[in-house]
């Protein structure tokens, strides 16, 4: 299905990145996978390539999406080794939490620069190439972007601003051939959680309240995801773009009674 095709995926070592890269490993992509761990990353690429059908080895780059040179390198290195880019993943995110009584400006800086304002630079170096392809681009949003909820004002405010970027971006490039979508998880049992604010204790009754939550009664599983994004990225979606696609167990249609 991606036979020749050179797919970035950002936040590949871990959680959603890491399935997603072992789909399209699967699927005989070109991967260009990068990360901020560098230990994580190799062993992710390591599966990649026991996966492959043709063995192929993806190409790493360690990479902090807050800072702009990082950035520049991922899109060198894939140019630079395979001469073409077809798949942009924007996958790389962090959570945090805080209200608007005590949040602070520098997790407010620190959600937006990872979340938002780094897939913007990447996206931005990556269109020119993209074009060329008549590739696609899928963003990593959340349901917290379709739906308020409180105490993750910053996390909340930088997915809402990634999926207007998703629809923005997909007009803009639209008449070029370039797809871009968006897939918006709700709860995936990942780990971001416990990476953010949460004790084991308030993770394991956080998962245990999405049978409330969530209208299929349960939490999401990584590759719940990660097949979606395969298949926004694959030709099968070829008449859909400026999506944004819950993958959420239902929890953007919920409501509280």
């Amino acid at each position: 299905m991606f036979s020749n095709k050179v797919v970035i995926i950002t936040g590949a070592s871990s959680g959603i990145g890491a399935k997603t890269a072992l789909d399209f490993s699967k699927l005989e992509a070109k991967l260009v996978l990068t990360g901020r761990n560098k230990q994580n990353l190799d062993d992710v690429a390591k599966q990649c390539e026991e996966v492959s059908p043709k063995k192929l080895k993806p190409l790493t780059v360690v990479a902090d999406m807050t800072k702009e040179k990082d950035i520049e390198n991922i899109i060198k290195a894939t140019i630079d080794f395979y001469n073409k880019l077809d798949v942009l993943i924007n996958n790389a995110g962090i959570l945090g939490s805080g209200t608007i009584e005590t949040t602070s400006l520098q997790q407010y800086d620190s959600i937006m620069n990872t979340n938002m304002r780094g897939p913007y630079y990447l996206t931005m170096l990556a269109t020119p190439h993209l074009i060329a392809s008549k590739g696609n681009i899928v963003n990593l949003s959340n349901v917290s972007g379709l739906r308020s909820f409180p105490n993750i004002l910053a996390y909340c405010v930088s997915k809402a601003a990634l999926d207007q970027f998703t629809r923005c971006v997909a007009l803009e490039l639209g008449p070029k051939g370039v797809r871009v979508n968006a897939v918006n998880p709700g709860v995936i049992i990942t780990g971001i959680h416990l990476k953010g604010s949460m004790t084991e204790q308030e993770y394991e009754a956080y998962l245990k309240k999405c049978k409330e939550t969530h209208a299929l009664c349960r939490p999401g599983y990584p590759n719940e995801v990660s097949s979606v994004i395969t298949f926004l990225a694959s030709d099968a979606a070829s008449d859909i773009t400026g999506a944004t696609l819950p993958v959420d167990g239902g929890r953007h249609a919920m409501c509280p009674r």
